[in-house]
């Protein structure tokens, strides 16, 4: 069984007249979900609201007190790109609620795998700072929860967003039981993710960046994926495999693109279910990230979404 988590409160974070992380990603993701009854094929859960002492397994209080005091006052910006309004502070508890509510899920042996329809995004948002439209950082939290809760000894987290995840990446740094394994257009925003970021300390070796250029031909794209899966990943052995899904690598996506189209998501998600079905029994959570393209973003979710269901494409 594959879950979907989402809920309406996700389109009360307002971003902003023309801003490219908007509710309507959300609404034509589920109206064309709808509209073809692919619905159907899953089962959809209502997320919780994370505890702010869970956000805080990842952000300092302060900096937690600091979105909710934004959006006290009824909003503000964070950056030139990162707006927080009079609902966000509430609207990110449930983003990276959804995906505690999925991992309790799957732990109870309740479904397999979940993917978490979500905003605001995450993977920019380091451990005191929110940048790149991101708030708290969900998968970063979700895999701290992994750990705490569930007795968790190595975690994977897998980030194809075509951005480059550095607050997840932040976060585990020097943490040689979280991997992170990101595939990005580089250079680009936000200016991290050379391959030589491999980790410090203990984490040495625990962080795997893959560069590419606007130019990268799918099929090199999964290559190199399937290489770092069947080399790193395979020795690591993950129990758990968490997955950034950003779908802004789309080949029409207005702010970033690297020539996927919607048929690659699915093989890429064929790759992932394959790699937690052979090291941690199938276990394997998605967050949404980035995706752009109003009219493609509802199409490369589609492709995922038949991935985890293992439904021919």
């Amino acid at each position: 069984m594959t879950l979907l988590i989402y809920d309406n409160i996700y389109l009360e974070h307002d971003t902003g007249i023309g801003h490219p992380e908007n509710a309507r990603r959300i609404e034509n993701t589920i109206k064309y979900l709808e509209s073809d009854n692919f619905l159907a094929h899953v089962t959809i859960e209502k997320p919780r609201a994370a505890l702010p002492e869970e956000i805080g397994f990842i952000h300092p209080k302060t900096y937690i007190s600091t979105i909710q005091q934004i959006a006290d006052s009824g909003g503000g910006w964070l950056d030139g790109d990162t707006a927080v309004s009079g609902h966000s502070y509430n609207v990110a508890l449930y983003s990276a609620g959804a995906a505690l509510t999925a991992i309790d899920l799957i732990m109870k042996g309740e479904a397999k795998n979940a993917f978490c329809l979500v905003r605001p995004p995450g993977h920019h948002a380091t451990p005191d700072r929110g940048m790149g439209f991101c708030l708290f950082n969900n998968v970063a939290i979700a895999a701290r929860y992994l750990q705490k809760n569930y007795q968790q000894k190595r975690i994977l987290i897998i980030d194809w967003d075509v951005h480059h995840g550095n607050g997840t990446q932040d976060a585990f740094y020097v943490d040689p039981t979280v991997m992170y394994f990101s595939m990005h257009r580089y250079p680009f925003y936000p200016g991290t993710g050379a391959e030589d970021e491999t980790g410090e300390g203990n984490g040495k070796g625990f962080n795997i960046n893959i560069p590419l250029s606007m130019d990268t031909h799918p099929q090199k794209y999964i290559e190199l994926f399937s290489g770092v899966i069947e080399g790193s990943v395979n020795r690591f052995a993950p129990e758990f495999i968490i997955l950034s899904s950003g779908f802004d690598a789309y080949k029409k996506d207005p702010i970033g693109g690297l020539n996927l189209e919607t048929e690659h998501f699915y093989t890429l998600t064929e790759i992932v279910v394959e790699a937690a079905e052979k090291h941690c029994g199938g276990k394997l959570l998605s967050c949404l990230e980035g995706g752009y393209h109003l009219s493609g973003l509802p199409l490369c979710i589609e492709a995922h979404l038949k991935g985890l269901l293992k439904i021919n494409s």
